[in-house]
């Protein structure tokens, strides 16, 4: 077999990687794109100190799940007020670094209703303009950071949108564990969550391949062992480091494979139930892992060695790892009822993410 895998984003990992940064801008001005407790947890103060004169301007009200209302006029201000600035740097999770790659990409009208509406078509598209990002997470499980997928909310139609251009793969990534000590217990969980999902994902997919599978398996079987710790001791920054790098690890598969069932689910218990992403694509993996198990015998052995013992009873453990942190597996625990998740996972089936999964729609419903 012959394995095509590419990834084009300059990772710097370890404690004080943030430090890089003005080396990674070369003097270029900077646009910095984060969320709004940033000032208040002191990051904003020495973000600002790193950069220094090459920060042209501060976007700081970055909600989670980026929607397009929200969007709109902050994306029209920063292309006409700062057309000049070169780079964005995104500082957060899945949330800031999702609002760049939505600022990074003009439009001729600069209208962000263009953009919408180029997406609205799920066509490819050459961007009118475009800047570069440098995407700093501060969260590990989004892998946003090393993949050029974007996802903007529509509440208002109860739609969501993917933004996914070669031109927004971010030029460079800055893993840095240190920015990450002060997460609260909610938001470690449902990233480290999010970054199993990923690396599960990544398994039971039409597009793994063995580079993508050594990414996944390392990910997995490190999240299965780091999790639990990190949760009870949040301060480590060695357990912060490992799951940083396991984080790392999911989003380079995922950036080759894209993800599965199990966020093809998420979107719609976001949208309809609003359930944080990590939760919502983290709480369907028992039942997919149930319904990926069979379906391809060389799968199968990449999901046992990810899981490091037999398949057998496999999605119970699965369950029990995940309910052993408070989170339900079971779509009656979100008060969906029986009929109305066989026509979600349905559904889900047939999106674009669904249709990555190893098994039909037959085999997973029967």
């Amino acid at each position: 077999m012959t394995a095509n895998y590419f990834n084009p984003v300059h990772s710097v990992y370890g404690p004080g990687a943030l430090l890089s940064l003005p080396k990674l801008l070369g003097g270029r001005k900077a646009a910095l794109v984060t969320f709004p407790e940033a000032r208040e947890l002191g990051l904003l103060a020495r973000l600002e100190g790193v950069l220094g004169a090459q920060l042209a301007c501060v976007i700081d009200q970055v909600r989670p799940n980026p929607d397009v209302a929200e969007l709109a006029a902050t994306h029209e201000a920063f292309w006409r007020e700062h057309a000049d600035v070169e780079v964005i740097v995104a500082v957060g999770g899945g949330s800031a670094i999702d609002t760049a790659k939505a600022l990074m990409v003009g439009t001729a009208s600069g209208r962000f209703q263009e953009l919408v509406d180029l997406l609205a078509t799920g066509a490819a598209f050459t961007p009118h303009a475009i800047k570069t990002l440098i995407a700093v997470p501060t969260t590990a499980g989004t892998g946003s950071e090393v993949t050029p997928w974007a996802t903007i909310w529509d509440r208002e139609s109860q739609k969501k949108y993917s933004l996914h251009l070669p031109q927004t793969w971010p030029t460079a990534a800055i893993i840095d564990p240190e920015l990450m000590l002060s997460l609260p217990p909610a938001v470690t969980l449902q990233s480290g969550l999010d970054a199993l999902s990923h690396a599960l994902e990544a398994i039971w997919n039409v597009n793994a391949n063995p580079i993508s599978d050594a990414f996944a398996v390392s990910a997995v079987s490190d999240i299965l062992a780091v999790l639990p710790r990190l949760m009870a001791e949040p301060g480590d920054l060695g357990l912060r480091g490992r799951m940083a790098l396991a984080a790392l690890k999911a989003g380079m598969a995922f950036s080759n494979t894209k993800t599965a069932l199990a966020h093809s689910i998420s979107y719609e218990m976001t949208l309809r139930y609003g359930l944080p992403h990590g939760i919502a694509c983290s709480f369907p993996l028992p039942m997919v892992l149930a319904r990926a198990i069979g379906q391809r015998a060389e799968r199968d052995a990449v999901l046992e060695q990810a899981l490091g013992a037999p398949l057998a009873g496999a999605p119970e453990r699965l369950a029990r790892f995940i309910e052993q942190f408070g989170v339900g597996t079971r779509f009656g625990d979100y008060g969906v009822s029986d009929e109305e998740a066989e026509q979600m996972v349905l559904h889900a089936l047939g999106g674009a993410r669904g249709k990555n999964f190893i098994g039909t729609a037959e085999e997973t419903l029967a």
